[in-house]
């Protein structure tokens, strides 16, 4: 089953946003620019909100009928493994399959040494046509790269034939996520793990790396932009080249992870993909519940206070929200607004703090990533939370295809 070529996932905490979620993508129709749209959503978003994989897929058949949308679509069982996969195989056609708990961990000594004789003919100086530099492999290297990705890509392979044992070959895309991990893939390692992927036949669509530079939750990207640039078209290349290679299929992609409000990357992403006529899957998440945050403060008192008061529990909670994110979010609490000055702010203040627009004077990036970690706080509102977005539907979808148009499609995809 084929992606295509420009893809975006879409994620929705709580299944209320899929029609306004696709009038962006419809819009960006209307420009000429196909973009597949994929809602995705993980075991852990299920469990903290307390839903079923089925919701994803009753929430977007419903986008497409409503809308009367006639391009592909799908439902992203996003960042799953074997103990958790076993809910989404009958709701989805897109699995996220992550292997980062693995990377590190070693294969046998025996598969270890089969993999490095039978990858002796790499040795030397590796040429990827488009990269300047030659790559150089040894021995020792490839052992070290076999050392830390063999047993990643095992993994991915049992995962991957399990669900085409269920669903069938050739019956869902197959995404292979490797960024949430500490060191960015190099491209001699995106190289050889491309043919170990191969080897064990798994018919990848994309390939989500770990790229350098701080890709935390909800806010702009943090680092060397000419080195992500760098980065980024090496990896287009060296897919390129192990495509023809290793047999891939021809469709293979980047996927960038945590994509959502990377701003500052999106113009040299641009940039790449149209140098090579290339793809790729941009994977969002959080963006969309906090436009609903944002929707609720401007949409009168009652929303406002709602929005008040699940800041002020998520402030009171702090470590238990932040602990899972630790590693991709970055808060100065002391610049976190205290439970008595939020509720002396007005609703055009609490959404211009909150709204990625980053030279806003009343933009709060500690303030907007805190609340992108407390979707949990909302949950147990429960039907209070619910009500309040069908009661304000039309401000929070607003608000929804905006932020999804204006400031991601329009300056990733469209001229």
């Amino acid at each position: 089953m084929k992606l295509g070529k420009y893809s975006f996932g879409m994620g929705d905490r709580f299944a209320h946003q899929g029609e306004a979620q696709l009038a962006a993508v419809k819009k960006a129709k209307t420009k000429g620019v196909d973009i597949i749209p994929v809602w995705n959503k993980s075991y852990r978003e299920h469990k903290t909100v307390n839903t079923k994989p089925s919701a994803v897929r009753v929430e977007a058949d419903a986008a497409i009928q409503s809308l009367d949308f006639s391009g592909n679509y799908f439902v992203d069982a996003d960042h799953i493994n074997l103990n958790n996969v076993a809910d989404f195989l009958d709701y989805s056609d897109f699995f996220t399959i992550d292997v980062a708990e693995f990377i590190g961990k070693k294969a046998s000594a025996e598969e270890i040494d089969a993999y490095v004789k039978g990858s002796q003919q790499y040795l030397g100086e590796l040429q990827i046509p488009g990269i300047e530099q030659t790559l150089k492999v040894t021995e020792e290297k490839l052992r070290v790269i076999a050392e830390t990705f063999l047993f990643a890509v095992q993994n991915a392979a049992k995962i991957y034939q399990h669900i085409a044992n269920h669903k069938g070959e050739d019956k869902f895309v197959a995404e292979i996520s490797m960024d949430e991990v500490d060191n960015p893939q190099t491209p001699i390692e995106l190289f050889f793990i491309l043919q170990m992927i191969g080897q064990y036949k798994i018919p990848v669509r994309t390939i989500a790396p770990k790229f350098t530079g701080r890709f935390n939750k909800g806010v702009d990207y943090v680092g060397d932009l000419d080195q992500f640039a760098r980065e980024f078209e090496q990896d287009l290349l060296v897919i390129d080249f192990a495509i023809k290679k290793f047999g891939l299929p021809t469709d293979l992609k980047l996927s960038v992870h945590s994509g959502s409000d990377k701003f500052s990357i999106y113009a040299p992403i641009k940039k790449l993909l149209k140098k090579y006529d290339k793809g790729v899957h941009v994977k969002t998440a959080g963006t969309t519940w906090l436009e609903e945050l944002i929707g609720l403060s401007v949409s009168g008192e009652q929303g406002l206070q709602l929005a008040k008061d699940i800041y002020v529990k998520a402030l009171g909670r702090f470590d238990e929200l932040t602990g899972p994110y630790a590693t991709v979010i970055d808060i100065d609490k002391n610049k976190l607004p205290t439970a008595e000055a939020i509720q002396q702010w007005d609703g055009q203040q609490y959404a211009n703090a909150l709204r990625h627009i980053e030279d806003h004077p009343q933009y709060n990036p500690n303030f907007r990533q805190l609340l992108h970690c407390g979707y949990k706080i909302a949950a147990e509102f429960g039907e209070k939370y619910y009500q309040a977005l069908k009661d304000n539907k039309a401000v929070i979808a607003e608000n929804v295809t905006e932020n999804l148009y204006d400031r991601h499609i329009k300056h990733l995809f469209l001229d």
